[in-house]
């Protein structure tokens, strides 16, 4: 029996695309988003903490999120993780509520944010072909013992590059979209 499966390496390839959108989803383009605090994690009860586990997380305005912590004693917490977090942003303390300003993005910042999903597509690009290289290998392994024949083998390793090229376009388009929303002023 043949170890080779493509409905696993697709799924692992679109797991490399689900996590490339969710870190797209962190960078700030200078409007509001809830995903924008994702990254940051919280000191609470001893250990480290996503941000929407200790409060409501909410978009009322276009340029403004707050966070409404469950518990009082949490907020200066909060305020702290996000103040030392690398998004530049300084929320407003009112109680239990914190009300963070999202500041207009100037043209150096627009760059570097670029800079940084480029990054994080070729990340997914090379996640993509590592499991192109699994699937492949796997292939070669079964050929080797006698599980598909060379034929085989050869269809199934066009099939395995065909996925790959569609993930890699899925990528460059998500890329594309991503940066154009970042400098678009």
């Amino acid at each position: 029996m043949s170890g080779f499966d493509i409905k696993d390496i697709e799924r692992r390839m679109d797991g490399a695309i689900d996590s490339l959108k969710k870190e797209f989803g962190g960078l700030r383009t200078g409007r509001a988003s809830a995903s924008l605090l994702d990254p940051i994690k919280v000191e609470a009860y001893g250990a480290l903490t996503p941000i929407n586990q200790v409060g409501n997380v909410s978009v009322p305005e276009p340029r403004m999120v707050t966070i409404t912590v469950w518990d009082k004693s949490l907020a200066g917490a909060v305020e702290k993780a996000i103040r030392n977090s690398s998004l530049g942003l300084n929320p407003v303390s009112e109680g239990e509520t914190l009300r963070i300003p999202i500041p207009p993005l100037n043209e150096e910042r627009r760059v570097e944010l670029a800079k940084t999903a480029g990054s994080y597509a070729e990340n997914a690009r090379i996640a993509v072909r590592n499991v192109r290289r699994d699937g492949m290998d796997q292939l070669k392994k079964d050929e080797k013992d006698g599980e598909i024949s060379e034929d085989q083998h050869k269809k199934l390793a066009d099939q395995i590059q065909k996925l790959t090229d569609t993930k890699v376009a899925a990528i460059d388009t998500l890329l594309k979209t991503k940066q154009e929303e970042i400098t678009q002023v």
